[in-house]
Parts: structure tokens; sequence; C-alpha cells
């Protein structure tokens, strides 16, 4: 330009000729494509790049992962995939909004980037899974390196507008040529990997294994059979007696979800979890407070004693904004006092969203509702929790209940819950109570309520009548 701008411009140069043909002198006509050509690179950029991160997407990332491996194949070395999904991402997300977590998504793509070699690549596949391909390393064991650097890069507490944000990793990894020579197949390997990270806890790295796949099968029948079993009632309640073993008094029973189909029974611990991770816990938690509730009512009906219900709030359910709403429907369609329910939250459920959560405690504890902390010492074990939230029960959990005769540890951890749980006046409840060697620990240690196969398995909805009539179990 005449300012010395550099600009692109297209040409188009035409001969003039005279009477004999001869070229007498050409006429150019310019035409400036600077809007063209920054269409062109912005189509390019929304076709192979996030918008969000930069980072390239998924079509950038087949087209890089197929120039890879043939490079791979040629040069007889290795590649890797490292297939990552953030833990918990849309817990953040709900709690402090989607602008707070699209700037942990672009602090998460700046701290992956800084993790890799130049001729890597970082793509975001969308949501909160990202994918890491490394090329040309030289033995397997590099990407497991590469994988666990990065878990703990994002360690570090990530800041957003004034939130403090932690944020984890659950990180799978797939080889060329050992666990596939093809995109797809790696790819789909390297995501199954992720997926057993997170069934083992999260926060993790796995490398494929052939057997993997296997489970990861199951787990996507169980997924895809879950509607239909909650629609043809696959599904029942067993209860567990709750026992005052001062008196042997039964004082309540907790509802356990049961899956029975063609004579066989899905584990809770195969259904439950990917109930949790599809979202259809919201579905069956539901059912269950009904149903319990239900039952119940019919148990009083028949004129048996009234004995509390308790039943377990997922992390989801209890999240719901309805939740309050939803509890009073269901105590008013089935007809059941609000003092003969309990709720069963896990600790680490309640240090989420402590403001919200401290709202609905107190909503459900002025309607009457019972509340119990679940699962007690095995999450944040907050004490200033226990002190603002309006708790009712505080359950010890069986992992410390399990070794309390041979282990001074647990022994002396058991000893420390009840002390304080009675010291703030809740009332402490030891799980897994499976020996009588277990029960007279306890009662030393000064607790009065528990549950366990000692006592009784989970029974079915039929068997219980004739606890609650006998009131006491031997």
């Amino acid at each position: 330009r005449k300012n010395g701008e550099i600009y692109p411009k297209a040409i188009t140069i035409t001969a003039v000729r005279d009477d004999q043909h001869r070229v007498t002198h050409y006429v150019a006509v310019f035409r400036d494509i600077t809007q063209r050509k920054k269409a062109a690179q912005e189509i390019h950029q929304l076709a192979f790049y996030d918008s969000l991160t930069q980072l390239p997407n998924r079509r950038m990332l087949l087209d890089r992962l197929n120039q890879s491996l043939a490079t791979s194949s040629r040069n007889d070395r290795h590649g890797a995939l490292l297939f990552l999904d953030l833990d918990h991402f849309k817990t953040i997300n709900d709690t402090k909004g989607h602008a707070i977590g699209d700037k942990l998504l672009i602090e998460v793509a700046r701290r992956l980037i800084s993790c890799v070699r130049e001729g890597d690549s970082v793509a975001r596949l969308g949501g909160d899974e990202f994918v890491i391909l490394l090329t040309d390393i030289e033995q397997p064991v590099n990407a497991e390196r590469v994988a666990e650097k990065v878990r703990v890069s994002l360690a570090p507490v990530m800041m957003a507008e004034g939130h403090a944000l932690y944020v984890t990793a659950s990180v799978g990894v797939s080889i060329y040529p050992d666990h596939g020579i093809d995109a797809a197949v790696l790819m789909r390997n390297a995501d199954t990997a992720m997926y057993q990270a997170k069934s083992e806890g999260r926060n993790m790295v796995k490398i494929f294994a052939p057997e993997m796949n296997q489970a990861a099968s199951k787990l996507f029948l169980i997924e895809s059979r879950l509607p239909a079993a909650l629609e043809n009632r696959e599904f029942v309640l067993h209860y567990q007696p709750l026992v005052d073993v001062t008196t042997r008094r039964l004082i309540g029973v907790e509802a356990l979800i049961r899956w029975c189909r063609d004579d066989s029974c899905v584990p809770p611990d195969d259904f439950i979890p990917v109930s949790e991770e599809s979202g259809f816990i919201l579905q069956i938690g539901e059912w269950v407070l009904r149903e319990a509730c239900r039952q119940a009512v019919a148990w009083q009906r028949e004129g048996l004693p009234p004995v509390t219900v308790a039943v377990n709030l997922s992390a989801r359910q209890f999240r719901q904004p309805s939740l309050v709403e939803q509890v009073s429907n269901i105590l008013a369609e089935s007809g059941l006092a609000p003092q003969w329910l309990e709720l069963e939250i896990t600790e680490s459920t309640l240090m989420d969203m402590a403001g919200e959560t401290l709202r609905k405690l107190r909503q459900l504890s002025a309607m009457g509702i019972r509340l119990a902390v679940d699962d007690f010492g095995t999450g944040y074990s907050s004490l200033s929790y226990l002190k603002r939230f309006p708790m009712d029960k505080l359950k010890i959990d069986q992992s410390f209940v399990r070794d309390i005769c041979t282990d001074r540890d647990d022994a002396a951890i058991v000893s420390a819950i009840i002390d304080l749980a009675r010291n703030l006046g809740i009332e402490p409840l030891a799980e897994g109570v499976e020996s009588e060697a277990q029960l007279h620990a306890l009662q030393a240690a000064g607790c009065r309520l528990c549950q366990g196969y000692y006592f009784s398995r989970p029974l079915p909805a039929e068997q219980v009548p004739a606890l609650l009539t006998a009131g006491t179990i031997c």
C-alpha cells in the first residue's frame, strides 16, 4: 500500500493486440483480497482448531496422528496417545459457572503444552477431554513418564476470577504399534485406559492392556441396560438393620438397591459407578427414595412398629436444585412422616457447594428429616462442616471398623471419631460390623449404634416384618 504496508492482492493480466494480432501492451487489474484471505484463515481455524483453547481439534489431531503413524512405521519407531479427562469438571461448571470453567480449560491447555516437545501435539476433543500425541519416542516407558508429568502439572492451584480451583485428571495411554497400528484403534484403546483410571479412583495414569476392553464392554453393556432395568422393575430394595447394641433393639433400616435379572444379580459396585458416570443415578436415586418411603408406610399400615428408613443420596442427586422439593413431594405422595426418613450424604458431597449445601440441609432438617454423614473419615474429614451443618448421625466407614481389633491406628481413629461426634451432639454409628470382637471393641470405645453382617445381611422387604415384630436382634 502507499503507506508501505504489505497486503495480498490478485492480479489478472490481459494481453492487448493490434489488427495483426501482435501484442502491443498488457492491462493488469489488481484486486485487494485481504478479507478473502482472512476469511479463508478463519474457516481453516474453525475447521481444524478449538475456538476456546486454540488447540487442534479432533479433525486436525487425526490428520497429524495418521502422518505420525506413517512416519513411525517407516522408521520403526514408537508413538503414543495420551487421552486425558478432567475429574469432576462438571462440578466446577455447575458450581462456579461456565465462564469459570472455560478459563480453567484455557489454563489446562497452557499447562499441557508446557509438558510436551515442539514436535508433539496437544488437542482438545471437546468438553474436558484432551489428547496428547507423542511422536517418535524411543521406548514406551517414555510415554508413561510424560503422562505422569502431565498429571502432576495440573496439581497446583489454578486461579480464575478470584476462585482457587484444584483439578486432577485421569490419563489413559496407548502405544504404537503395541496397542494398535491405526488411528481409530489407538484412540479407542487410550480412551479405554482413561476410563479404567477413572474407575480405579481417578487422578492416575493407566497404560492400556487388552483385558481392559473386556471390562469396558461389560460397563457399556451395563450402561445400555440401565433404562430398561428401571422400566421393567428389575431393581429391588433390600434393608439392612441398624441396631442399638446396648439393647439389641432395631432402631432403623438402611435401604440398599439390588439389580436382579434373568436369575442373576448385577453387583452394586458394578452398576452404581456406571450410573453415577452416565447421570442415570438421578432416575435410580429418585426411584430408591420413592420406593423406600412407600415401603415404610406399607409396614406401618400393617400395624408394625415404625422405624427410621435410611436412604443414600448420590452426589448428583444432592446437587439437584429441586432436591428439597422432590423429597417433600415424595413424602407427601407416600404419606410417610418426615421423622421416619433419614438421608445419608457422603462427606465429600457435603464439602461441594458449601453455601448451597448448608441451605439444603437446613431446609431438609426443618422438615423433620434426619440427616447422616456417610463414610466418615474417607474424604475431606473437615471438622468445621460438622459444626455448621445440622447433622444427626455420623457413620464411621467400615474400612476403619474392619481392622479395629488388629490395627492400633484404626482403633485410635474410630475412638477419636466417636468422641468427636458425641461431643458435637451427633450420634455415631459403625458400619461393617462382622464379628463379636469388633462389636466389643466398638462398645468399649463408646459406640452405641452399629450395622453389619454380624447382626444381619440386607434383607428383602418381605423378611423385615419379622424383625420389626421381634423388635430386637440376637
